[in-house]
Formats: structure tokens, C-alpha cells, sequence
């Protein structure tokens, strides 16, 4: 008998959950491969090191994009190779639960359930992501009450009100942690005439990120080249300054939260207004987001803890729901294996 594992397959990062063993991968999405003969060179922490770093015979890229897997062939190797290091046999090969982004279409979580299955997987069941990120961050999604999630990942944001185990209104959009960097990357190539990479972007978000003015203070140190001089040049970027080039995506969010809200049956809107909104996904933890969102709602928000492994958490929570979907029981599974 396999163990039954969890997958996050996200578009930034991607990780594992072994059922009675946790969080065993917690990598990058990110894969090289040899031009020359397109063999694999790295996977995971180490291809990700080499993002912008490679020549012109290697390609480090990330095969899944908005949530979407965009190179199915990549993401089956990527998954295979990170399934390698928890699976020590192919004998009774496990049971998966995978999340996918909540308004994704069918063809694409086929593209999710082959990627998987692919890898020896002999049974995939997919759960939506905000549905994962409600059960990870410790909500009873079970009974007739209204439970709202916001999960802002780096591909998409997934916001959902959740009640009896399924979704009433939802919202999936690509204004995300990718986004942002896109943004700080034209920042600081408008404002400072210095070309950056993808990475040093993230970097400096993660590090200094702010959506809202007089919220934070510090500096980070950034190195690029310089545009006009092609010569290499360093800035010391300020928390305030981030503001300018994340207010956007920020805002953005804040308006579809807004519209999810007025879609919201009125009863469920009630058990919102007590509960209040919470906050998953890595992005949510820049600074000012959660603040943002509380004064366009009102509403009390809350950003769960370790929010970046709320969906993988919840993935391995609904691993015990795998098995109701041949025996119901009676209650909504919020699993499916339709696939």
C-alpha cells in the first residue's frame, strides 16, 4: 500500500506532503535545460540559482505561468524528479491530492492531472486552491457558514467565499507576486536608468515590499547594469519607494475582493462581516496589503499563519477525503477525481 502525498504545484514554488511526514519539498519551480541536446541540467533550488546566470546553451525557466502549466513535458520531469526524494519505490505508488487555481478550465487541470500522473501517480484528485488554503489555515469549511480567502500566490490570486465544503462566489485573477516584480523591474529601470533580473525584483519585494505609504522603513541593495554606461551599478532601494510600483497590483486585488463581496449572498455576507477576510499565499505578507484591504472592505482581515504553506497544508488535510469519494458519506467532499 503507497503512502498518499499532496501537491502544490505553484507557479513560483512547489511543494510536497507526505500523509504522517509534513512538508517534505519545498523548491522552486524552475528547470535548466541543455539547448544543445535538451537534457536536463537542474531542478529545483539549484536551477532556480541559475536564473539570468546561464549562457546561451542553457535555459533556466519556469514551466508553469499564471498558475497554468505552459510545458507540460518540463513540469512532468520537475515532478518526477521532486517525487524521487520522497518516494523510495515504485511499488504501490501513492495517491495524490493537487490543488489547481479556482477558474482554470478543464483542459487545464487535465494538463495537471497528466503532468501527475505521468510521474507513477496511480489516482489524482484536485481541490481548488482556495478551498486548500481555507482548510490549511485552520477553517471549518464544513458546515453552512460563510468563510472568506484570500490566497495571493505569485501567479494568480485565488478569493473564494467558501460554505458546506464548496465554493459560492469566486474570483481568480493574474495580478500577483510576478506581477509585482514586473512592476519594480520597470521602476527601477524608469527611475534609475539599471536593468535588473526577475530575481534580485523578488528579492528586493520580499525583502523591503510595501503597499501603503508611512508603513515600513529600510533599504535594500540592488545591482544591475546601467543603461546608458552598459556598466554595472548598484541602488539602495527604500520601502517607500516600493509603494509606487506594487500600488497597482495591490489595488487591483483590493477591487476584485470588492466585487466577490458584492456577489456574495446576503447571509453569507453576514458570517463574513463576524469572521472577517483571511489572507494566505506569500505575497500576502507584504507590508500594508493586509491594512489596504481593511480599509476598502471594512472588514476585519487577518493573515493566517505561515501562509506561504497553507495550500500544501490543506492539500494534506483532504488527503483523508480521498477515500469518501468511493464510500460517501453523506457531506460535501471538497475533493473531486471527475479527471
Amino acid at each position: 500500500m503507497g503512502m498518499d502525498i499532496a501537491i502544490d504545484l505553484g507557479t513560483s514554488r512547489t511543494r510536497i506532503f507526505v500523509n504522517g511526514k509534513g512538508k517534505l519539498v519545498d523548491e522552486p519551480s524552475v528547470i535548466t535545460v541543455n539547448l544543445d541536446d535538451d537534457s536536463i541540467m537542474a531542478v529545483g533550488e539549484e536551477a532556480y540559482h541559475m536564473l539570468g546566470r546561464t549562457s546561451d546553451r542553457f535555459n533556466a525557466l519556469y514551466p508553469i505561468n499564471g498558475g497554468v502549466i505552459s510545458d507540460l513535458g518540463l513540469v512532468e520531469i520537475m515532478i518526477s524528479t521532486f517525487l524521487k526524494r520522497v518516494v523510495s519505490s515504485r511499488i504501490g505508488m501513492p495517491r495524490a491530492v493537487a490543488c489547481v487555481p479556482g477558474e482554470i478550465t478543464d483542459v487545464e487541470k487535465r494538463a495537471v492531472v497528466n503532468a501527475i500522473s505521468c510521474a507513477g501517480i496511480r489516482r489524482v484528485c484536485l481541490i481548488e486552491e482556495p478551498v486548500a488554503a481555507a482548510i490549511g489555515a485552520g477553517l471549518d469549511i464544513t458546515g453552512p457558514h460563510g468563510n472568506m480567502v484570500v490566497d495571493i500566490g505569485a501567479g494568480t490570486t485565488d478569493m473564494a467565499v467558501i460554505s458546506l465544503s464548496g465554493i459560492a462566489v469566486s474570483r481568480s485573477i493574474k495580478q500577483a507576486g510576478n506581477v509585482m516584480d514586473d512592476e519594480i523591474i520597470k521602476y527601477v529601470k524608469r527611475k534609475y536608468n539599471m536593468l535588473i533580473g526577475k530575481r534580485t525584483a523578488e528579492e528586493a519585494k520580499m525583502n523591503i515590499g510595501c503597499v501603503l505609504p508611512g508603513m515600513a522603513s529600510g533599504s535594500y541593495r540592488i545591482k544591475g547594469r546601467n543603461m546608458i554606461t552598459g556598466m554595472p551599478m548598484w541602488v539602495d532601494l527604500k520601502s517607500e519607494e516600493m509603494v509606487e510600483p506594487l500600488k497597482d497590483v495591490a489595488i487591483a486585488i483590493v477591487k476584485q475582493i470588492q466585487d466577490v463581496l458584492e456577489e456574495t449572498p446576503p447571509e453569507l455576507i453576514g458570517d463574513i462581516y463576524n469572521d472577517g477576510i483571511v489572507l494566505t499565499g506569500g505575497a500576502s505578507q507584504i507590508v500594508g496589503m493586509d491594512t489596504l484591504i481593511k480599509i476598502a472592505t471594512d472588514l476585519r482581515v487577518t493573515i493566517a499563519d505561515d501562509p506561504a504553506d497553507c495550500v500544501v497544508k490543506g492539500c494534506g488535510a483532504a488527503i483523508k477525503y480521498i477515500d469518501a469519494l468511493k464510500h460517501p458519506d453523506g457531506s460535501v467532499n471538497p475533493i473531486t477525481d471527475r479527471f
